[in-house]
């Protein structure tokens, strides 16, 4: 989570990332600040702006709190946050451009009264529709979806053996070769250009700014690949691994399957089906252990953001805060781009189950390729305590320099872990909504 504060001398204080609640609120009555905002970098985010806001109440601020960021939603800020902080307005602003006027009108202007209002007024009608919403939406028993599994049809023809089983550590390694698989379209949405790349560089309406920002960002990544402001470095596993108790995967530490080394824990979609449609979880994607055939697993955590602060806060301190941006965003690109090679290199080598694959970078980001990758926090598995269980698995700090923090964000946050699914019928989808039947399963499991 990022935090910013505004004092009516001008001043914007940027407090950085993963700052706990309390310096938060001790910067706050320091430097006597108008506004405290937050900024929703990844999901874990989201609980903990909650958390900010039940302090800030607590502890008697009467200040305007702002809610931003790629994981934040107004519906969000209306239904989980508002409601924890009475004693001054909370506003959820789109973007960092929109903070500006927003920030005018919360410091007790002539429209104060009416721009507040308009906002509580507006954020009770989501929290309405939300409640009906929810109280119209569907779901089955988790008993009813787990007899509702995902299908398949279990073949040992269609669990290949993988080349490598344990884990397999990268040093540093060549950014010139990881650049070619970036995908440039959520680049562009890093800096609220929206629109698909290479199209965009010839909208009518932004193209003229995105071949800007692009030749900019083509000039510093050749920068960081030749003078190596970033070093890259990967960890990936692959172990024997069998699904018990319908939702979990037994991880083993070899071939004889009697030593269990972790468990992958999963959540099953809930929502009602109509007719045919499965309620799926990923661990229907790896051989039930009574089919006594032998699966696999394997898992990955990469990163391309070690020397990315350091060189940061070079450009801080001159006050070029652009060139401090596009350094976090093409770091960001380029560790989603490891983990895109890193795949690649599992598919065709080290799992082996897709040697003669030939994909380009298109077919790479459409995700034309056999197996799939979900990563703990995103919709297929949403749990990110799941990463403790990876990192674990993989030795992920010692052999990467990639942390968990207490939230479960990892740090340098220009990284990326997953799991690896090689079934051919392995899918992504969108867990939706559970059941407290199933929260309270997962809790005991």
């Amino acid at each position: 989570m990022g935090v910013v504060l505004a004092c009516n001398n001008y001043e914007i204080i940027d407090l950085g990332v993963m700052v706990s609640c309390e310096k938060i609120l001790e910067a706050a009555k320091e430097h006597n600040a108008d506004i405290i905002g937050l900024s929703g970098l990844i999901t874990p985010s989201l609980d903990e702006m909650v958390y900010v806001a039940k302090e800030m109440e607590r502890n008697g601020f009467t200040i305007p709190l702002l809610i931003g960021g790629a994981t934040t939603s107004k519906v969000h800020t209306a239904v989980k946050i508002e409601q924890h902080y009475t004693k001054a307005p909370v506003v959820h602003v789109l973007d960092a451009s929109r903070s500006v006027p927003v920030s005018g009108s919360l410091l007790k202007t002539d429209n104060y009264e009416e721009f507040v209002g308009d906002i509580r007024k507006d954020y009770a009608r989501i929290r309405e529709q939300y409640s009906k919403k929810s109280g119209e939406r569907e779901l089955l028993t988790m008993d009813a979806a787990r007899a509702n599994k995902f299908a398949i049809e279990w073949k040992q023809e269609d669990l290949p053996k993988p080349n490598l089983t344990g884990t397999k550590v990268f040093e540093d390694y060549d950014l010139a070769k990881i650049a070619p698989y970036i995908d440039w379209t959520p680049f562009f949405q890093t800096w609220e250009l929206h629109g698909r790349f290479p199209k965009i560089l010839d909208d009518e309406v932004v193209g003229v700014e995105a071949r800007k920002l692009f030749a900019d960002a083509q000039e510093m990544l050749a920068q960081i690949i030749s003078e190596k402001w970033l070093t890259a470095k990967a960890v990936i596993g692959i172990w024997p691994a069998n699904t018990v108790n319908d939702d979990d995967i037994e991880i083993y530490a070899d071939g004889h399957r009697n030593e269990v080394i972790g468990v992958n824990h999963n959540l099953r979609q809930q929502g009602k089906k109509a007719a045919g449609v499965p309620a799926i979880s990923i661990a229907d994607f790896v051989a039930p252990k009574e089919t006594g055939l032998a699966d696999h697993m394997g898992g990955f955590v990469v990163t391309c953001g070690i020397g990315c602060e350091e060189r940061a806060k070079e450009f801080e301190k001159n006050h070029d805060d652009y060139n401090s941006i596009l350094l976090k965003a093409l770091a960001d690109r380029l560790a989603e781009a490891f983990a895109e090679l890193m795949h690649e290199c599992v598919r065709k080598e080290y799992w082996g189950y897709a040697k003669d694959e030939t994909l380009n970078n298109e077919d790479l980001i459409k995700e034309k390729y056999a197996g799939i990758r979900p990563a703990p926090g995103y919709p297929a598995c949403p749990d990110h305590t799941e990463k403790s269980t990876l990192f674990n698995l993989l030795n992920a700090t010692e052999s990467t320099g990639v942390v968990l923090t207490e939230s479960l964000a990892m740090w340098p946050a220009a990284s990326v872990s997953g799991w690896y699914f090689a079934h051919p019928q392995s899918k992504y989808f969108g867990l939706g909504k559970i059941g407290k039947d199933q929260v309270e399963n997962i809790a005991s499991r």
